[in-house]
């Protein structure tokens, strides 16, 4: 989720969640969008709920709330000031303070802290479930400008490996780090931690990822083609994390 929020300057975030409502309706998308299966019992069809966007089970009458069993459940404060939270979080080249958020958004600073820690921790954790349907990885030069050298022999930049979950709407999930080098084993320990070994991962033809296939049964290499054409989504990630870093946002 805090992938999708660096991609929205504060005016496009402003705009896509008005109030507690655009919230909620944004999290039943996420939660319900491929479907809905009952947490009690299973069965897979539901009806809508009393509350504002939740889901009731047509089998049980279990009914289901969007924020249940996500970094928003049982938040006692105002939703939509939990959303400016993990916006200001997720967004902020330096590390927002607990006091700062208290002074943006009129709570309580413990209040702050708690759910800042909160937001820290799923955000660290994300890292921890590889993607494991389709997926595309490349590696871009980050950095400033060194006069009369391009590229990666510029001593200011850094290579970041990237990796993007696709679906049907565009990417979900966006990994990058920095990489000493674009050889396999530089490539490798970045895919390994982020990629499932049975995803579908895309890559170019750079030779670094060509000794990967042994290790990712489904990979397949296509050339990137005129301008990125083959892969349009990964240069729009890369260039709005571009963007990002050097305080400017694009919407994806």
């Amino acid at each position: 989720m805090e992938q999708r929020f660096k991609s929205l300057s504060l005016f496009e975030f402003r705009e896509k969640f008005p109030d507690a409502d655009s919230c909620l309706s944004y999290l039943a998308k996420l939660k319900w969008g491929n479907g809905f299966t009952c947490k009690k019992c299973g069965h897979g069809n539901s009806c809508r709920g009393m509350s504002p966007h939740s889901r009731q089970c047509t089998s049980c009458n279990y009914t289901e709330s969007p924020t249940a069993n996500t970094l928003f459940h049982k938040v006692k404060f105002d939703l939509l000031k939990a959303f400016y939270i993990v916006y200001f979080v997720s967004t902020n080249k330096k590390e927002i303070t607990s006091t700062e958020l208290s002074r943006k958004l009129s709570l309580r600073q413990k209040t702050c802290w708690a759910f800042k820690r909160k937001v820290m921790k799923a955000m660290k954790s994300s890292g921890n479930h590889p993607i494991n349907g389709d997926a595309e990885v490349d590696e871009a030069v980050f950095g400033g400008q060194e006069e009369g050298v391009r590229g990666r022999k510029n001593k200011n930049k850094k290579l970041v490996a990237v990796g993007i979950e696709k679906k049907k709407k565009g990417i979900s999930r966006l990994y990058a780090k920095v990489i000493p080098d674009a050889g396999s084993v530089s490539l490798g320990g970045f895919m390994k931690h982020h990629i499932g070994p049975s995803a579908n991962v895309k890559t170019d033809l750079w030779t670094g990822y060509k000794p990967l296939e042994k290790d990712f049964e489904n990979l397949v290499r296509v050339p990137s083609g005129k301008k990125g054409r083959n892969f349009p989504e990964m240069h729009r990630a890369i260039m709005n994390l571009k963007g990002w870093l050097r305080g400017v946002h694009h919407h994806v």
